[in-house]
C-alpha cells in the first residue's frame, strides 16, 4: 500500500533521473485507488514547485489532468485540484534558461510582431514565428539606411507582475523619428499594443525576479520596397522582436574608463536628436577604435566647437557636482534618453536634489565629484577617469565603486522598475 507518510520518500525517489517509468505509473495506480485525491496531490504540492526533473513533471501533469477529468469530487476540491495542476503546468512551459548566467545577447524567442505599410496605410499587424525578413535587394533600408529603432525592457517585479517601463515615450520617440527621415510614425497606440501583443507571446522568455536578467524588446521600422534614386521608401515594416538578456555588468557595476574622442558623433541641426541606425552606424570605428586603445567607451564633444559635452555612442552622461546637484548636458544634437529623463525625474521627486539641465562645458567636466552614462541597456554606468588625450580626469568618486548620490539614483530607479518602489502613474505598464 502507499500511505500518506510514506509518500514523500515515493515522490523524491520517482522524480529521479532515470526512473523505471513502469513503476512510476504503478504508483500513480496505486495512488489513485487506494489513497484520499486531494490529500495526496497536497502532498505532491512541494515537488511541482521545486522538483527540476521535466519528464517527472510532464507524466505527473498528464496523470492529474486525466483524474480531474474522470473523478468525481466537489467543485471546491477539484478547484484546488485544478490550482495544481495549473501549478505544474507553468512549470513545464518554463524554458530551460540559465538565467544567472545568461548574457548580453540574441536569443530567438517564439513569436515576433510585423505591420506593414503600403498604399498609404499600415495594416492590422500580426505574430508570427518566422524571424527572417524578406525584402528586395534595393530596398530603401539597404540602399540610404532608412531605419530607425528603440530599445526598452520588460521586468518581473519583486510581487510577480511583468511589466514594461514606459513604453509611452519610448513610442513618441519612435514617431519623432519616422518623421525626421520621412517615414510614415506607426500610431502610438497601436506601438504600445505591439509591444503588449509580443511580450505576452513570448511570456515564459521573461526572466525571473532576482536574476538580474530582463527581456529586451527592439521595435524597429525600415523602408522595404525597391529605392534606387535618392527618396524616401513608399512601403515600409514596423516590427518587434524581444531576447532574453543577462545584466549588463556581471558583479555589479564598477567605474569605467573613457576617453574624449576625435571624431563627431552628429552635427548640429542634424539626426543626433534621433534614434536612427545609420547615428549608431557611424559611430562604430570611433568604439573599436577606443577598445583596441583600452577604454569602456567615448566621450563625443560638439562637432560645432569642441567645447561642450554631448555624450557617447549610446548613453547620456550624466554628472553629479560637489554639491550634490545633477546636471545633464543639453544639446539639440543628443538623444533624448527614456533613462536620462526618468533620472531627473527621481533625482528631483524622489531624493529631493537639485536638477539642471544645461549646457556642459568640457572645461568643468573636472570640477564634477561623479559621472555616469545612462541607458536602457546597464540604467546608469560610473565613469571613474576620462582620458583628454594623456591627460587623466579622475572623479573623487574613485574606481572602485559608484559614486554615493549616483547610487542612490541607481537604486531608486532599479527599485521603481522591480517594483520595490511604488512607481509615478503611468511609469510601468503591467503585462501579466
Amino acid at each position: 500500500t502507499v500511505d500518506a507518510e510514506r509518500i514523500s520518500f515515493y515522490i523524491q525517489f520517482f522524480s529521479a533521473d532515470g526512473c523505471d517509468l513502469s513503476l512510476f505509473y504503478h504508483f500513480l495506480h496505486l495512488i489513485h485507488s487506494q489513497a484520499d485525491l486531494i490529500s495526496i496531490y497536497y502532498k505532491f504540492y512541494h515537488y511541482l514547485t521545486s522538483n527540476a526533473n521535466y519528464l517527472f513533471y510532464k507524466n505527473v501533469f498528464f496523470y492529474l489532468t486525466s483524474a480531474y477529468e474522470v473523478t468525481k469530487i466537489d467543485s471546491i476540491k477539484k478547484c484546488q485540484l485544478w490550482q495544481l495542476i495549473l501549478i505544474l503546468e507553468e512549470k513545464l512551459m518554463a524554458k530551460d534558461i540559465d538565467w544567472s548566467n545568461l548574457g548580453f545577447g540574441y536569443i530567438q524567442t517564439e513569436k515576433r510582431y510585423v505591420s506593414n505599410f503600403k498604399d498609404g496605410a499600415w495594416d492590422d499587424g500580426v505574430l508570427t514565428e518566422d524571424a527572417t525578413v524578406t525584402i528586395s535587394e534595393c530596398a530603401g533600408v539597404l540602399q540610404y539606411a532608412q531605419t530607425i529603432f528603440e530599445g526598452m525592457k520588460a521586468y518581473t517585479t519583486e510581487d510577480g507582475k511583468i511589466v514594461v517601463f514606459r513604453p509611452d515615450l519610448n513610442a513618441a520617440r519612435m514617431a519623432d523619428s519616422a518623421r525626421r527621415l520621412e517615414m510614415p510614425p506607426f500610431p502610438e497606440d497601436r506601438f504600445v499594443d505591439a509591444i503588449v501583443k509580443t511580450v505576452e507571446a513570448n511570456i515564459d522568455y521573461v526572466p525571473p525576479y532576482g536574476s538580474g536578467a530582463t527581456l529586451y524588446i527592439r521595435p524597429y521600422m525600415f523602408g522595404s520596397n525597391p529605392v534606387i534614386g535618392v527618396k524616401p521608401a513608399s512601403e515600409y515594416q514596423f516590427r518587434v522582436f524581444c531576447t532574453p538578456v543577462g545584466p549588463y555588468f556581471k558583479g555589479g557595476a564598477k567605474p569605467i574608463v573613457i576617453k574624449v574622442s576625435d571624431f563627431d558623433r552628429a552635427a548640429p541641426h542634424g539626426t543626433g536628436h534621433i534614434k536612427a541606425g545609420l547615428n549608431y552606424a557611424m559611430s562604430l570605428h570611433a568604439i573599436v577604435t577606443a577598445h583596441e586603445e583600452g577604454f569602456a567607451e567615448n566621450m563625443y564633444l560638439d562637432a560645432a566647437t569642441r567645447t561642450k559635452v554631448e555624450e557617447t555612442g549610446g548613453a547620456n552622461f550624466i554628472f553629479i557636482t560637489k554639491d550634490g546637484k545633477l546636471v545633464t548636458p543639453k544639446s539639440n544634437s543628443i538623444l533624448p534618453s527614456i533613462t536620462r529623463r526618468s533620472i531627473e525625474y527621481v533625482a528631483k521627486e524622489y531624493l529631493g536634489l537639485e536638477v539642471e539641465e544645461r549646457e556642459v562645458f568640457f572645461d568643468e567636466v573636472k570640477d564634477f565629484a561623479e559621472c555616469g552614462l545612462c541607458g536602457t541597456a546597464a540604467v546608469i554606468s560610473p565613469v571613474g577617469k576620462i582620458n583628454d588625450h594623456g591627460k587623466e580626469i579622475c572623479f573623487p568618486a574613485g574606481m572602485e565603486e559608484m559614486g554615493p548620490v549616483t547610487k542612490k539614483i541607481y537604486d531608486t530607479l532599479t527599485g521603481i522598475q522591480m517594483g520595490r518602489i511604488e512607481a509615478p502613474e503611468g511609469w510601468l505598464k503591467v503585462i501579466k
